[in-house]
C-alpha cells in the first residue's frame, strides 16, 4: 500500500499526529506493535489515574467521619480495584479505536521499522512483513522504563510501572525507587492502600524537577501518611530472600539493608529507537533521543520524530502536540494548509503529578528563575485560607507564583494541593498571552473556588492580599 502519511506508534503522539494528518487531506495509516493508544491509554496516564481514583475514594472512607458520615469498615478488593483499572484502559484504547475508523485512517498491526526511503517494512505477530510506501514517515514510538544497571526488572524482585498495575496480590511492603511522577503516584496508591512503603531517591529532595517549596510539603504530607522518605540515598543491590526482597541502599551515613515484598524501580524512561531502522538511514540521535528541527523533521527529508523519543519534556499533551504542529507543517510546505503552525514553547508546558494532594506547575521556579538573571516577586496562597478547599476537606498545600518585578511578567506557577491539575491552565493560557499581574487580578474569579487562589496568591505577591 501507498500512503502520503505512515506513523509508526500509535500512542498520544501518534494516533493525533495521523487524525490531523487525515483531516488535512493525507491518505495515512497507523502502524502499531500492541494496543492503539501506546502507553499512555493502555498503561500509563489513564489506567493509572482510575488507580489512584480507587485509592483516593478509599482514603475518603477512612475520613468519611469527619464529614459527618458514619459507615462501616472499608476493605480492599484488591483484585476489583485491578479489574476496574484495566476497564477503563480497554474503553479508551477502544475510544481510539473508533477515531481511527472515523477519520478513515488504516490501522497496521505489527512491529513497523524504516526500511528505506519512503518505505517502512512492518512485521506482523505470526513474523510475516510487508512493505508499504509513504511520502512521510512519522516515529511516534514512545518510551520504556529505564533500567539501571544494578537495578535490572525481572518482574519479580524488581517491577516496572507496568507489572506495578497488575500486581496479582498487593504486596505488604513495597519500596520505590525514584520520586518523579511515576514513583510517588504509586507510592500514593499502595501506601493509601496498607502497604507500607519507602521512597528512596537519589537527589537531595523528591520530587526534584518542581520548585523547591513543593518538594518540601509533598514530603511532610507523605511522611505524614506513614510513608517513609529516603533522599540523597541510592539502591545498590537487590537479592531475593524468602516471599521478598533484600535491598542494599547506600545513604549518606554508611550502607543498610531494607527488606521488603517487592521493589518497584521509578528511575525515569528510556526512547524506543532501537530496530527502528534509523541507523541505516544515517538519521541522527543524541543521547538517546532522535535529533528534529523545530517541526520535528529529522536530518532525512520525509523522516519525522515525536513524542518521548525527541528531546523535550516527555508529557502526553506535548507529543500530541508535536505531531500536530508537525502535520500541519508537512501540511504547509505542500499547499494544503493555509497556515505555518507556530513552534512549541517549551517553557511554557504544564507539567502534573497525580498524587494526592496534586503537584501542577509551569514555566520557572523560583530557584530558577532568579538564576536566569530575574528579579522576582514571590506570592503564596495556603489552600487553608480557601473557604472552598475547608468545606472540601482539602486544606492541605498552596499556590505559589512567581513575576518578574520590573514588568510584571509571569515567570511561573507552582501547586500542591486538591484538584491543582486541573487549575494550572489558567496560568498556561496568561503565560502564552503575555498578561500581566495586573489583568489577572482585574479579571473577576468565581467565589468559592479553589482556582480562585491563583488569584489570591497574585495579590500576596505585589502586597494586596485580601483573605491572608
Amino acid at each position: 500500500m501507498a500512503y502520503d502519511v505512515i506513523v509508526i506508534g500509535s500512542g498520544p503522539g501518534g494516533y493525533v499526529a495521523a487524525i490531523r494528518a487525515s483531516q488535512l487531506g493525507f491518505k495515512t495509516a497507523v502502524v502499531e506493535r500492541e494496543s492503539l493508544g501506546g502507553i499512555c491509554l493502555n498503561w500509563g496516564c489513564i489506567p493509572t489515574k482510575a488507580l489512584l481514583k480507587t485509592a483516593q475514594v478509599f482514603e475518603y472512607t477512612q475520613h468519611s467521619k469527619d464529614y459527618g458520615i458514619t459507615i462501616g469498615d472499608a476493605k480492599v478488593d484488591f483484585d476489583a480495584v485491578i479489574k476496574r483499572s484495566r476497564g477503563v484502559a480497554d474503553k479508551m484504547s477502544r475510544g481510539v479505536q473508533f477515531l481511527m475508523k472515523k477519520n478513515k485512517i488504516d490501522v497496521i498491526m505489527g512491529t513497523g521499522k524504516l526500511k528505506g526511503k519512503g518505505q517502512v517494512e512492518v512485521t506482523d505477530k505470526d513474523g510475516k512483513a510487508t512493505v508499504h510506501d509513504a511520502k512521510h514517515i512519522i516515529l511516534a514510538t514512545g518510551a520504556r522504563a529505564r533500567e539501571l544497571p544494578n537495578l535490572k526488572i525481572d518482574g519479580k524482585n524488581v517491577i516496572g510501572y507496568r507489572q506495578a498495575m497488575v500486581l496479582p496480590q498487593q504486596p505488604k511492603s513495597m519500596i520505590v525507587v525514584g520520586s518523579g511522577a511515576i514513583g510517588v503516584e504509586f507510592a500514593y496508591f499502595y501506601a493509601t492502600l496498607g502497604t507500607k512503603v519507602t521512597i528512596v531517591e537519589f537527589m537531595p529532595r523528591i520530587v526534584p524537577v518542581e520548585d523547591e517549596d513543593i518538594s518540601k510539603e509533598l514530603e511532610k504530607i507523605y511522611k505524614k501518611k506513614g510513608i517513609e522518605i529516603m533522599t540523597n540515598a541510592s539502591v545498590e543491590a537487590v537479592e531475593g530472600a524468602g516471599n521478598g526482597v533484600k535491598a542494599k541502599v547506600k545513604t549518606q551515613t554508611g550502607e543498610i539493608t531494607l527488606e521488603a515484598d517487592v521493589v518497584l524501580s521509578a528511575v525515569g524512561i528510556a526512547a524506543n529507537i532501537e530496530n527502528l531502522g534509523l541507523e541505516a538511514l544515517g538519521i541522527k540521535t543524541d543521547k538517546g533521543r532522535v535529533t528534529v528541527d523545530k517541526y520535528y523533521q529529522t536530518n532525512v527529508p520525509g523522516v519525522y520524530a515525536i513524542g518521548d523519543m525527541v528531546p523535550g519534556q516527555a508529557l502526553a499533551h506535548v507529543a500530541s502536540k508535536e505531531g500536530i504542529v508537525c502535520v500541519e507543517a508537512i501540511a504547509y510546505n505542500e499547499k494544503k494548509y493555509a497556515h505555518k503552525p507556530e513552534t512549541i514553547d517549551y517553557m511554557n508546558i504544564p507539567g502534573c503529578t497525580y498524587c494526592a494532594p496534586e503537584i501542577a506547575s509551569v514555566g520557572y521556579t523560583e530557584k530558577a528563575a532568579k538564576e536566569a538573571g530575574y528579579e522576582v516577586k514571590v506570592g503564596k496562597f495556603p489552600f487553608s485560607a480557601s473557604g472552598k478547599a475547608s468545606a472540601a476537606g482539602a486544606t492541605e498545600g498552596f499556590v505559589k507564583v512567581i513575576f518578574d518585578a520590573k514588568y510584571g511578567e509571569w515567570l511561573g506557577t507552582h501547586m500542591i494541593g486538591a484538584n491543582v491539575t486541573e487549575i494550572i491552565a489558567e496560568t498556561v493560557v496568561a503565560r502564552k498571552l503575555e498578561t500581566t499581574y495586573q489583568e489577572v487580578l482585574d479579571a473577576i474569579h468565581p467565589h468559592p473556588t479553589m482556582s480562585e487562589s491563583v488569584k489570591d496568591a497574585i495579590e500576596v505577591a505585589y502586597g494586596e492580599a485580601i483573605h491572608l
